[in-house]
């Protein structure tokens, strides 16, 4: 062969400003927020976590239609009289959704890139395993928010405009707000690390999502029945592993009341400083471990 061809295929130099770390890292912080909600995904993906939004928002506006109605038909401060489900019982009576919500949607963030190879290819500089991982539980943080507030600020709406005086009684219940916020945080906290670390044991999504809602769906009452039946100390002790209570510990802290699900716990025998610290454990902990075992997934 004594010849060759040169063929102009197009390529050339990117030009373009080189945004760095950052730039990847709102990248997969946005992908992240899109594979939660099954936004750009087929219409099945988005049956699920937009159920599970809905219907925890239904019951934040059921809520305030009942108390409403009582304090429009029997008069002001009434569905406070009759003990009627308000702020700090919302996170009680929603748990269990919200956790099933945090199962089934929160492994797909991290089982689909490892299952698919696309996890090497994000890696590639300069995005660190820290920073994926830091994107992605952010990622779901912020749709676990949205979820556990947005019932909460209709609720509070509801009651707001329900009342005979608003601005009366926003003047008396304008903490309810930053308490709301704080619990919801918690329960978003905790929810989505333990998803997310459910999530680093395996590839497949629905592996992850059916484990976490046995562990919560046993756990709860398992615990609370042997609690009961052992009674003592030992019975408090058991009664710790509710997983189910756990970020409602926190709800009853910042409220100063227990919520309906809490307030027959032997686990409050032991004290607010107690409980709290055990929820930081179970919170700290898995976060810990989540982000020892992605270096090393990563590596």
């Amino acid at each position: 062969m004594t010849g060759g061809t040169v063929f102009d295929i197009g390529y050339q130099r990117y030009t373009g400003p080189r945004e760095g770390r950052g730039r990847s890292r709102r990248a997969v912080f946005k992908d992240g927020i899109r594979l939660s909600l099954g936004l750009g995904r087929p219409p099945r993906a988005k049956v699920l976590p937009w159920f599970f939004i809905t219907l925890l928002t239904v019951i934040g506006l059921v809520m305030s239609l009942i108390a409403g109605a009582v304090n429009k038909f029997v008069g002001p401060g009434a569905s406070q009289a009759f003990s009627l489900p308000s702020h700090q019982d919302y996170y009680g009576i929603a748990s269990i959704i919200l956790f099933l919500f945090a199962a089934v949607v929160g492994p797909e963030l991290l089982c689909r890139d490892r299952r698919e190879g696309t996890l090497s290819l994000y890696l590639v500089r300069p995005l660190s395993p820290s920073g994926y991982l830091w994107s992605r539980w952010t990622a779901f943080l912020v749709v676990m928010l949205l979820a556990v507030w947005l019932p909460q600020l209709i609720l509070f709406l509801g009651l707001c405009l329900g009342d005979p005086s608003p601005v009366t009684y926003l003047g008396l219940h304008w903490l309810d707000i930053p308490r709301f916020l704080g619990a919801g945080l918690a329960l978003a906290l905790y929810t989505t690390t333990l998803a997310l670390l459910t999530a680093s044991f395996t590839t497949r999504a629905a592996y992850a999502s059916v484990f976490l809602i046995g562990l919560f769906l046993v756990t709860t009452p398992l615990t609370t029945g042997m609690a009961m039946e052992i009674g003592g100390k030992a019975g408090q002790w058991l009664s710790l592993f509710n997983l189910t209570n756990i970020p409602l510990h926190i709800n009853d802290w910042l409220f100063g009341t227990p919520s309906s699900l809490t307030r027959s716990a032997p686990a409050r025998a032991f004290g607010t400083r107690v409980l709290v610290l055990w929820y930081l454990l179970w919170t700290l902990l898995p976060a810990g471990i989540l982000w020892a075992r992605y270096r090393k997934l990563a590596a």
